[in-house]
């Protein structure tokens, strides 16, 4: 059998003037997992990550894991994150009222409770297909078209590497919920609960090979478990 090892990124810098950067608790995380991953001697044959900075810093953490004829960072755009903004930012437009929400309100919000309020409302629309871009919004991508991105990615990886790889992946929550899909075949409504899930620089590991596809590990942070160290365990 054949593994995919999901990481997702560490922390990042919600509330500054830019979320796609590490913060510095994020650093210590991942950084945390490689010195976990040194004590176990564990190692990977390639490494791939989204182009998102919080992905791509995350992956430069990591790098000395991977095997040394293949120590790169290959980089997908198919594990990026889903963009948010358009979706709260339709959602905000047309559904406002509807969830009670200020009609006022908009981009950015800086209280973490109502953003995550506003987001939670966004994403089920999303996947429901009940938000409707218009031509001002070229950046938004439907959940279908999410969906379809990343498990085709997936399927590319189980192509390509097979005979015992194990294959590393820097991304994010909503990635690593629609590998779950892929593996454990559940509802489309269950994703976005699944990534509330995720905690950052968790790893999820999933088996594949003989036609098969399974999950072995779902959001470990085996890296963090020490006392000392459970202050550090975050989702966002």
């Amino acid at each position: 059998m054949s593994e995919l090892v999901f990481v997702r990124h560490g922390q990042a810098s919600f509330g500054t003037e830019s979320y796609d950067r590490l913060s510095d608790a994020g650093f210590k995380q991942v950084k945390h997992l490689a010195r976990h991953w040194d004590n176990l001697g564990e190692s990977f044959h390639h490494l791939y990550a989204g182009e998102l900075r919080r992905q791509q810093e995350t992956a430069g953490e990591l790098l000395r894991h991977i095997e040394e004829k293949h120590r790169e960072i290959k980089t997908n755009p198919a594990f990026n994150e889903y963009d948010s903004d358009p979706l709260i930012r339709i959602y905000l437009r047309d559904h406002a009222e509807e969830g009670a929400f200020h009609p006022e309100l908009s981009l950015p919000i800086a209280n973490e409770r109502l953003f995550q309020r506003v987001f939670e409302a966004a994403t089920a629309k999303w996947i429901a297909g009940e938000l409707r871009p218009s031509e001002q919004d070229q950046d938004f991508e439907s959940f279908r078209d999410f969906q379809s991105r990343v498990h085709n990615a997936m399927d590319e990886l189980m192509a390509s590497h097979q005979r015992g790889s194990k294959v590393l992946v820097s991304t994010s929550g909503g990635v690593i919920a629609l590998a779950l899909q892929r593996a454990l075949d559940f509802p489309d409504r269950q994703v976005i609960a699944t990534n509330w899930l995720v905690h950052n620089s968790s790893v999820t590991r999933i088996l594949y090979g003989n036609g098969r596809v399974s999950l072995s590990q779902f959001n470990s942070l085996s890296h963090l478990e020490a006392p000392d160290l459970r202050h550090m365990v975050t989702y966002r």
